[in-house]
């Protein structure tokens, strides 16, 4: 009776023994999406159909520094230039004389991000705006990198030719100028900057010059002080 009563307390023991490290085991494997958050860094979050419907519709596209149309200022480095994935536009003053200088946001649209993005990037705002071509609502971002002040917040609703941010540059990194991409993206990625693979980034000028709306379409922006 003893020996079956050792024998049984024998057997216990080692299942115990086999329970508590499968156990452990188990908990070891899931510790990672037990703890991982709840929240996803908002460069991985697809907006809802419900978020994509409100936001607003632009119906003209501007330019994003100097003049609606442009002027007063140049493109010191052209989209696809040395595999870049944007337009660098400065005041016509070039190096540091258009440093604080009001960036325009380039069409009616929603603020999806406006933060530090590290020291090759400075503050950085995105906005996604919505359009419609051939029938169909399009969504596309303009991309505004290296700029000094930030003036939105994300989840802003913004109108075409509203001030957004300042020239900036990059916290000394560079000469001011407005680091400015168009892009078929609804996530606020930040991405490279340069890249040989263009897919998914857009021409911003040539963008801009086939989206510009009828000409006497609500034309002009307040004056730059």
């Amino acid at each position: 009776m003893k020996l079956r009563i050792a024998s049984l307390k024998f057997a216990l023991s080692i299942l115990s023994v086999f329970a508590i490290a499968f156990l452990a085991t188990l908990f070891i494997k899931l510790w990672p999406e037990l703890t991982r958050p709840k929240k996803l860094d908002p460069a991985f979050q697809l907006l809802s159909p419900l978020e994509l419907a409100s936001i607003p519709t632009a119906t003209r596209f501007d330019f994003p520094l100097g003049s609606e149309n442009g002027a007063m200022s140049y493109n010191a480095q052209r989209f696809t230039e040395n595999r870049h994935l944007g337009d660098d536009l400065n005041g016509i003053g070039g190096e540091n004389s258009d440093l604080g200088d009001p960036i325009y946001v380039v069409a009616d649209g929603r603020v999806l991000l406006a933060r530090a993005a590290g020291p090759g990037w400075g503050n950085v705002v995105i906005v996604l705006h919505a359009y419609i071509e051939n029938g169909e609502r399009k969504y596309v971002q303009s991309y505004y990198g290296h700029v000094e002040s930030m003036l939105v917040h994300v989840g802003d609703d913004v109108r075409r030719g509203q001030q957004i941010a300042t020239v900036g540059t990059a916290n000394g990194r560079y000469f001011a100028h407005l680091h400015f991409e168009m892009r078929e993206f609804i996530t606020p990625f930040i991405g490279p900057g340069y890249r040989e693979d263009t897919r998914g980034w857009l021409n911003p000028t040539a963008f801009i010059e086939q989206h510009r709306g009828a000409p006497l379409d609500d034309v002009g922006r307040r004056p730059i002080r």
